[in-house]
């Protein structure tokens, strides 16, 4: 099996990133739809769109996606909105590979802090450690910001020479 990496999204994905997205069991109806509008953006805008992709490609199906982008007024800040990896993908350091392009990326264009939302749910404690594994360290939590006990927490990773 082979996985191959790429930057351009294609017709097919869109529709991909949202299957795979509700494969995970993570996302809600919304957060789901929102996956996929953004994939549409970027499809849509081409270079031009604020979202940048990394897929994943294993065997030829999409295995795992992470989309990126600026944050708007700032010198160097970077989002990370999404990262899934399939199930039947999960457990091959396939979102570590993920992780690592998109820091790459950001690096590239310039970025050079990384930041990421995400739930407080007990469900996400396997992904609370997966960041912190990446050097990622907690700088804020927001209690019931999603929902009553869904509270947001965002991790940030100083990238370059200078992160941790």
């Amino acid at each position: 099996m082979t996985t191959i990496f790429r930057t351009s999204l294609r017709p097919p994905d869109p529709a991909d990133i949202e299957n795979l997205v509700r494969q995970t069991g993570f996302f809600s109806a919304e957060e789901i739809g929102i996956a996929r509008e953004l994939a549409d953006d970027g499809l849509a805008q081409g270079h031009s769109s604020h979202y940048r992709f990394v897929l994943a490609d294993l065997d030829k199906r999409l295995a795992g996606y992470a989309c990126f982008g600026p944050v708007p007024c700032t010198q160097a800040g970077w989002d990370l909105y999404w990262i899934a990896v399939a199930p039947a993908a999960q457990g091959q350091h396939l979102g570590r590979a993920l992780l690592e392009r998109v820091e790459s990326a950001v690096l590239a264009a310039g970025g050079t802090r990384l930041y990421v939302d995400t739930s407080s749910r007990r469900q996400y404690l396997p992904t609370h450690a997966f960041y912190a594994r990446q050097g990622y360290q907690k700088v804020a939590e927001f209690p019931d910001f999603y929902a009553p006990q869904d509270g947001k927490i965002v991790y940030a990773k100083v990238l370059g020479p200078n992160g941790a």
